[in-house]
């Protein structure tokens, strides 16, 4: 079994729990009161996807290395991360 590197976006405004989402992966999302949370439950939302998709004939897409960061305001947090997981 192989393992792919995917890249995450994390997020967090102001007044709301932490976030995270898949540029790769449409749809695949996580929320969380912690940034530990959220991580933990991407991983997973990630994993239930690729095996998701194997179910269905289609092939995994390949991890990107870079995105274009959009623009935040100065209250937001934002960074990406990248999550491991088995293919």
């Amino acid at each position: 079994m192989r393992k792919l590197s995917y890249l995450v976006r994390i997020h967090k405004d102001p007044d709301s729990d932490w976030g995270a989402s898949v540029p790769d992966l449409p749809g695949c999302v996580a929320t969380a009161r912690t940034l530990d949370t959220v991580l933990r439950r991407i991983q997973g939302a990630i994993e239930l996807q690729l095996r998701g998709m194997l179910a269905d004939g289609l092939a995994p897409p390949r991890p990107r290395s870079r995105v274009v960061i959009p623009k935040r305001s100065a209250r937001q947090i934002e960074f990406f991360a990248t999550v491991q997981v088995a293919a």
